[in-house]
């Protein structure tokens, strides 16, 4: 193999040997021209000041952004000082990139690209780099070879006058830079690289998956084979949704409806994998369409938060709490809270007391966003300025589970959380036999001692109904909600009643904490924001802020009002076990399966 040599400048690493070189290198070095003798300063001086520069600028900017946050100025419209503190700040970061950042990003790559020898010729010291020409071609100059760790040189024994050559050394290149996948996946077999650092490092989310999901299977000795990869934006989940995926679980959606609410039709959403679900719901609809529509209100509409605090005594904890609950006080702790974002605005604080430990549960709108971020930033801005008031209150946490989320709670089920909706509709009494096969008598009875009574027997919280999270979590997975609050979404009490002198039925359901948005989460991605598209609720209203989820609150309502009367009829007409074993049981002969 062609070997050339070529002299090359010394690196910023060499500068360290730099009190070991002879006076004589010392002299060639210093005698060249240097970009430092242009400036009008000594190089320390110039650094300092543009450090300095650099440094107070960007605190000037920041404490600007945060004054424009906290009064809901738009961030594009700047002053003069503003502007002039930004060019500055690009001024200086330039500067500092240059001096500094050059000279540093290539004392790693020279070190990490080239295989250098110091070969010593009686009064100084020549740098030889061997280049592969074949390989380079004539680019080898400006791309540097591929990394390679830095292996001991094994001297040979060359022919006389030749100059004496290492051993090539042992390529072991950079998973990343190399591009070689199955070098990546052996080092995270190996605990050489984290699996959660690979869409970082890869800039490539859809390659970051199939490695990981690779190294998984390697590690597991399970295969994966039957979760597909192929067919999904990783992208669009990054940061967001789910972190280290290795692919994606196929969730069949069915549409129920049209559902007629409120004047108009829905065809609704539901992502399940329970037989007979979609065609019970479905069956709700066309009863409830053939009686003329069901009709909505929401009742209310505020997310919560509640943070816990200590203090010394229980008399201060109760200090607190008649200073956050005074009406005069409340405009105060609105204004701190609602600079927090557009749409946050608060609507209440309630406090309980257990000992010296005090819980303020805060309530506000947040717009289309389900809002679990948003509340818990107006509630820390609160926090921040009742701290100054209150310097010996002990902030335990940011949540102290009176809010409550994601666990049943009879706070919820009494005041409510999200949006708390009530849905009714008078089935006619030959649509109740005709399509639902039953009749009003029965329906009521039924209602009073399943739901009712039986609910009351078993010590229910807020489960009143026949089985509305059936309808809750179909509707959250289609359209991109956090699954987790069906738990709170899901309280429901069902009353049924006779009207018309007992010929029709009266149905309602009533349900204070459903939690949804249409914004935010899982409502980006494709699937899901199709699905809301479908609804008419994609998005945020730009009219109405907040009616988009309100309309998908309603929407979720009403499709478990059609839930409710199908499976309340069914169970009462005994078709229960009859139409579950037509439609949720696999008709396929498992003993002629192949393995």
């Amino acid at each position: 193999m062609e070997v050339r040599r070529r002299l090359t400048k010394p690196s910023a690493a060499a500068a360290a040997d730099e009190p070991f070189k002879s006076h004589k290198q010392r002299h060639i070095h210093d005698s060249s021209p240097k970009a430092s003798d242009a400036l009008p300063l000594p190089l320390y001086l110039t650094n300092v000041l543009f450090f300095a520069l650099f440094f107070s600028v960007m605190y000037f900017l920041l404490v600007r952004w945060r004054e424009k946050i906290r009064n809901s100025t738009p961030l594009h419209v700047v002053t003069l000082s503003e502007l002039a503190a930004l060019v500055l700040l690009v001024a200086s970061a330039i500067y500092l990139l240059g001096f500094f950042g050059i000279g540093f990003v290539q004392s790693f790559i020279y070190r990490a690209n080239q295989d250098v020898w110091e070969v010593e010729d009686g009064s100084h010291v020549e740098q030889y780099i061997l280049e592969e020409d074949r390989r380079l071609g004539p680019c080898a100059s400006v791309r540097p070879p591929p990394v390679r760790k830095n292996v001991p040189v094994v001297p040979q024994h060359p022919a006389e006058g030749a100059t004496a050559l290492p051993e090539k050394p042992a390529e072991i290149f950079s998973p990343a830079a190399s591009g070689d996948d199955e070098e990546i996946i052996k080092s995270i077999v190996e605990g050489k690289i984290p699996s959660y650092a690979l869409e970082n490092k890869l800039g490539d989310c859809k390659r970051a998956a199939a490695i990981r999901r690779e190294a998984l299977q390697r590690i597991t000795g399970k295969s994966l084979a039957g979760l597909p990869l192929e067919g999904f934006n990783y992208e669009s989940i990054l940061g967001q949704c789910c972190e280290m995926p290795v692919g994606y679980v196929q969730i069949p959606v069915g549409i129920a409806g049209p559902l007629l609410l409120d004047g108009r039709e829905y065809s609704v959403p539901m992502a399940t994998t329970e037989g007979c679900l979609v065609a019970s719901t479905n069956r709700g609809c066309k009863a409830i369409y053939a009686s003329g529509g069901a009709a909505s209100m929401v009742l209310r509409d505020g997310m919560t938060r509640a943070p816990v605090v200590r203090f010394g005594t229980s008399k201060r904890a109760a200090e607190l709490k008649f200073f956050v609950e005074d009406p005069s006080n409340f405009d105060t702790l609105a204004a701190v809270f609602n600079k927090s974002s557009r749409f946050a605005r608060l609507q209440s604080i309630q406090c309980a007391i257990a000992g010296k430990n005090l819980y303020m549960r805060f309530t506000c709108s947040t717009g289309d966003a389900m809002g679990m971020n948003m509340v818990s930033k107006g509630v820390q801005n609160v926090i921040d300025f009742l701290q100054t008031e209150y310097p010996d209150m002990d902030v335990l946490g940011i949540t102290g589970n009176y809010c409550s989320d994601k666990k049943p709670a009879a706070v919820n089920w009494i005041e409510g959380r999200g949006k708390s909706v009530v849905c009714e509709a008078i089935i006619k009494e030959e649509v109740v036999k005709k399509v639902l096969k039953t009749n009003v008598a029965s329906l009521v009875e039924l209602n009073v001692l399943k739901n009712l009574t039986g609910s009351a027997m078993a010590g229910a919280l807020g489960g009143f109904n026949a089985h509305a999270s059936n309808i809750v979590s179909a509707v959250y997975i289609a359209t991109g909600q956090d699954p987790a609050q069906n738990v709170e979404s899901s309280h429901c009490i069902t009353m049924m009643e006779p009207v018309n002198d007992g010929k029709d039925l009266h149905i309602s359901v009533t349900m204070p904490s459903i939690e949804v948005g249409t914004i935010g989460g899982g409502t980006q991605l494709a699937s899901q924001s199709a699905c809301l598209n479908l609804l008419g609720v994609k998005g945020a209203s730009m009219e109405s802020p907040g009616s988009n989820a309100r309309l998908l609150a309603t929407v979720v309502a009403g499709a478990v009002l059609a839930g409710e009367l199908s499976l309340m009829s069914a169970i009462s007409a005994g078709q229960l076990v009859s139409s579950h074993m037509k439609y949720n049981r696999s008709s396929k002969d498992i003993t002629k399966l192949s393995s």
